[in-house]
C-alpha cells in the first residue's frame, strides 16, 4: 500500500511519519482491498491548544474513505482519524458481504 504524507506550513519529522505509516498499515489488516492513502497534516491558526489537524483519505475499490480530526498533537489526531477509518472499513466490509 502506498502512503503519501504531506505537511503544510511545517516539516514533519521522521518519527511522526513512521508513526503514521505504522498506524495506517495496521488498518490494511482489516481489509485487503486498500490501494493507498493520502495523509495531510496542518496547523490551524486557532489560539487554543487543539490546533493540529490530520486529514486521511484512504483509497479502496469503488470508494474513498475520509477522516479529518483535530487534536492537541498530531499523534492523537492520527489515532482518532484511524479509528474513524476502521469503523468506516468495517461498515464497508459488511455492506460488501450483504450484497
Amino acid at each position: 500500500m502506498k502512503i503519501n504524507i504531506s505537511s503544510l506550513q511545517f516539516k514533519a519529522d521522521i518519527k511522526l511519519e513512521d508513526f503514521i505509516r505504522e498506524k495506517i498499515n495496521k488498518t490494511s489488516n482489516l481489509f485487503d482491498g486498500v490501494i493507498g492513502c493520502d495523509v495531510i497534516l496542518r496547523l490551524d491558526q486557532a489560539s487554543n491548544n487543539e490546533n493540529k489537524i490530520a486529514e486521511v483519505r484512504m483509497f479502496i475499490p469503488g470508494n474513498d474513505l475520509f477522516a479529518k480530526k483535530q487534536a492537541k498533537s498530531f499523534e492523537e489526531a492520527i489515532d482518532n482519524a484511524v479509528d474513524a477509518l476502521k469503523k468506516q472499513l468495517s461498515k464497508h466490509k459488511e455492506k460488501i458481504k450483504g450484497l
